[in-house]
């Protein structure tokens, strides 16, 4: 399965294909179960790349949803796949986010908080304080735990280059992000190991793999190599 990459050459995920078509719902309904029931909220979701999930979650939930991404060809490509009422997407470095007076209810990621690994007290900070009061982030995140992000990130640089990893975007533990949301005063803290389907998984065992993967979710030992951390904490 070919990945996709940005206009820098870095990989920001995977073709499309039924395994991640089904993958990305499957994000999408969590996000949303940890959202309240309420149709005048917003959403802001940084590094959309294409646009999938703010589609998915503009269409499902009827919130407002910005998309936002600093891959220009990635915005114009979500731009013109998806056109809704409720859903916008413009170009945005969350190093330095420039939204004006805007807040949101809701922050969400897909796999984005680890390429802001060298700046991620501060785009945390930044995150909050585009948060309404009472507003929530909600991320999923690649578990260092688990032993393909353990070889990509955190093993020999060749892995890494093979991977065509960021310089800086790094994999980290549920105790680590934990420990950060709440120096940085973040409440309601929620980390949990989950989802054990893979991108690149052959579409005939994604019944098999999710169906073990809930399994593995409760077990001990087993769950702390899950595939993503899900997070969620309030302003």
């Amino acid at each position: 399965m070919g990945s996709v990459k940005d206009d820098r050459g870095y990989n920001q995920g995977f073709r499309p294909s039924l395994t991640l078509e089904i993958r990305t719902e499957r994000r999408c309904e969590y996000l949303i179960q940890q959202m309240d029931k309420q149709e005048i909220a917003s959403i802001l979701e940084i590094g959309c790349g294409t646009g999938e999930m703010s589609f998915l979650l503009a269409r499902k939930t009827k919130m407002n949803v910005l998309g936002t991404d600093l891959c220009l060809p990635f915005i114009e490509d979500a731009k013109s796949k998806y056109q809704l009422p409720n859903l916008k997407f413009r170009i945005l470095d969350f190093n330095c986010p420039d939204l004006g007076d805007q807040k949101f209810d809701y922050i969400v990621g897909n796999g984005i908080l680890h390429h802001l690994y060298n700046n991620l007290d501060m785009a945390l900070q930044n995150i909050k304080a585009l948060l309404k009061e009472n507003g929530k982030i909600i991320f999923l995140e690649p578990n260092l735990l688990n032993p393909y992000c353990f070889l990509i990130f955190n093993s020999l640089p060749i892995f890494r280059k093979m991977a065509n990893l960021e310089p800086n975007e790094m994999a980290f533990t549920k105790k680590f992000i934990k420990s950060l949301l709440n120096r940085l005063g973040y409440t309601e803290i929620k980390v949990e190991y989950r989802d054990f389907l893979l991108p690149n998984t052959p579409s005939f065992l994604v019944n098999s793999i999710i169906k073990l993967g809930s399994l593995f979710e409760k077990t001990p030992i087993l769950k702390y190599s899950s595939q993503s951390i899900f997070i969620s904490a309030k302003k």
